[in-house]
């Protein structure tokens, strides 16, 4: 008999292990800093010689024991919760990149990290190079430099619904001596892990399906913990060279399979410090606890969605990777056998103008930035968030013009289908 845990056990028990007369509910400990009896033990904890809390920039309980929990869900040896989505697809590239550096990513991957790579960090002195989801290893492979230091990609790519082949992904990038980081926020840890599929590092945006009732904006990376950071020391002196700033200290002798998300932690976070307040991580772990009951209705409902707009007149194209047609199709079933998301992407037709017509015509589906959460809504990136490019620009950046993406909430599905029916009507 095994001592693993299912992941709906996680979700429910992970992370927060109350001992005798303790909450059982995870406590939210909102308070700033952490009062110690000894000035040597603070000066232990500021060496990193001693593990604690004393500061929240840094670290706390809270936000500690749900990102245990998510690193127990994705199959990883740590973690550390930030800010935002975006803090964490940041985090992860700059604890291993500097000035000089580059990267290669998948250019299916949502707008806002698309930019923050293209152009934010770009800035920086750090460059990427965007290569279709749908390359061979020889194409990836060609992206590839000297200096090259990692390989992104999302899972499924918002809002184009792209699946990235992990094995293919994480294959080039060992050959190539760099980790692989996936983004997994859409197909979330009950669908995929994408450790067992040969990736490193993962990201979320918890604000999505994690958090799943739009009520806190949060971010999460998970490490593996299987990367060999020192078999290539020359490339990533970050982890393995002495930290002046912790007194020559280095993150790969000192902390082993911890080093990456410690470093993250004890040098971006204190540098940077976008870390989610304490009450965010404890509604985090609210929407954690029904994250295995979400999921499969999320799916359950986009699925007949998706079978039902494919037949409809008005549209013209449906892109979900679990209609048999999909070109993802058996990627999907390989990587995410219980199914993919609940967001779909599909195409009407005529015009922009006839997508916002039918978006505002629906009843209880809003129209919301938002995607991923408990309740169905609509986003036509043309018109909304990617208005300021041209039709061009907008195929270019993998957004067809006519795409409009529909997250399928966890409503009563006939609810969903006859407000999209009205809305599609004459």
């Amino acid at each position: 008999m095994s001592n693993k845990l299912n992941s709906g056990t996680i979700c429910v028990q992970g992370g927060w292990k109350p001992e005798n007369g303790q909450p059982r509910v995870l406590p939210i400990i909102q308070s700033t800093t952490f009062k110690y009896s000894s000035s040597e033990q603070m000066a232990r904890l500021f060496d990193l010689e001693e593990s604690g809390y004393f500061y929240t920039r840094l670290a706390n309980p809270t936000n500690d024991a749900v990102a245990a929990k998510i690193a127990e869900l994705e199959g990883g040896v740590a973690a550390i919760l930030t800010s935002s989505g975006q803090a964490a697809n940041f985090y992860a590239v700059f604890n291993i990149c500097q000035s000089g550096d580059h990267f290669v990513c998948s250019s299916a991957i949502y707008g806002g990290t698309f930019n923050l790579f293209a152009v934010t960090m770009k800035k920086m002195g750090i460059d990427c190079t965007f290569i279709s989801p749908n390359s061979t290893e020889e194409e990836i492979a060609a992206a590839f430099r000297p200096n090259t230091k990692l390989l992104f990609g999302e899972t499924i790519s918002n809002p184009s619904n792209d699946v990235l082949d992990i094995e293919k992904f994480a294959k080039v990038a060992h050959a190539n001596g760099v980790p692989l980081i996936v983004d997994n926020t859409f197909a979330t840890p009950i669908n995929c892990r994408p450790f067992e599929w040969g990736a490193d590092i993962v990201t979320h945006s918890t604000s999505k399906y994690m958090d799943g009732h739009a009520t806190s904006v949060g971010g999460a990376i998970v490490d593996s913990g299987n990367f060999g950071w020192d078999a290539y020391a020359d490339k990533f002196p970050g982890l393995t060279t002495p930290d002046e700033s912790y007194h020559g200290l280095t993150y790969t002798k000192a902390f082993g399979k911890g080093a990456f998300i410690t470093k993250a932690t004890a040098q971006l976070m204190r540098d940077l410090g976008s870390i989610p307040s304490p009450h965010n991580s404890f509604l985090l772990n609210i929407g954690l606890e029904t994250l295995h009951l979400r999921v499969p209705r999320h799916c359950e409902n986009a699925q007949k969605v998706a079978e039902w707009l494919e037949k409809h007149p008005k549209v013209s194209w449906v892109n979900y990777a679990g209609l048999p047609g999909n070109k993802y199709y058996e990627l999907a079933r390989k990587q995410m056998p219980q199914g993919t998301c609940g967001v779909i992407s599909f195409g009407l037709k005529g015009s922009r103008e006839d997508a916002i017509e039918f978006m505002d015509k629906l009843r209880f589906i809003a129209i919301v930035t938002h995607v991923a959460d408990a309740r169905t809504c609509v986003l036509h990136p043309a018109s909304h968030t990617h208005r300021q490019l041209t039709d061009e620009q907008l195929r270019e950046a993998g957004v067809a013009p006519d795409l409009v993406r529909l997250s399928v909430g966890i409503e009563d599905i006939d609810d969903i289908l006859n407000d999209l029916d009205q809305a599609l009507a004459d």
